[in-house]
């Protein structure tokens, strides 16, 4: 499975509205930071406009376990997605079909980013036949996710650290 994971996160996916070319690769330890950046800004500069500063800080907040996180990127093997070679997005695909983490830095936002990364995970899961992708997402990538051919199955609310944040699981079926 590595190597199929190998062979699409080195495929480069041009992008008409991202100035310079976005390059997808597979996870490489020494990431962790630049992800963490990523994950940051995504939630701090794109879904500020879906939530409240205390949720915010309780989804994204400051000071953070660095281990925890280096662990759960070792875990979810994403793919990142460079552009002036400089992480600027990052998304998983677990076996499952389950995309765990799919963020774009705010910098990046809107500019073809998020779709290079949305192909690159149907790439994946078509060469591991997967029948349906599935996620939890924010209020903010909802509209995305719609465009990408997803549906909402059920709206709800999670916590993170005390703090309800409400978002919606939704699903994509693929052809057999």
């Amino acid at each position: 499975m590595a190597d199929r994971a190998a062979s699409v996160a080195g495929a480069a996916f041009a992008v008409a509205a991202v100035p310079e070319p976005v390059h997808i690769r597979a996870f490489r330890t020494g990431d962790e930071a630049a992800l963490r950046d990523v994950f940051f800004s995504s939630v701090h500069t794109v879904a500020c406009r879906n939530y409240t500063a205390v949720q915010l800080a309780a989804w994204a907040p400051v000071t953070y376990d660095q281990n925890a996180w280096a662990e759960r990127l070792r875990a979810n093997r994403p793919f990142v997605a460079e552009a002036g070679g400089a992480a600027v997005g990052f998304a998983d695909l677990q076996d499952s079909g389950y995309i765990d983490q799919f963020f774009v830095a705010g910098s990046h936002a809107g500019r073809g980013v998020g779709g290079a990364l949305m192909a690159c995970l149907l790439q994946a899961a078509l060469a591991r036949s997967l029948e349906a992708l599935w996620a939890n997402v924010s209020l903010r990538a909802e509209p995305f996710f719609t465009r990408h051919g997803f549906v909402v199955e059920v709206r709800q609310v999670v916590e993170r650290q005390g703090v309800p944040l409400r978002n919606a699981r939704m699903r994509r079926r693929l052809a057999p």
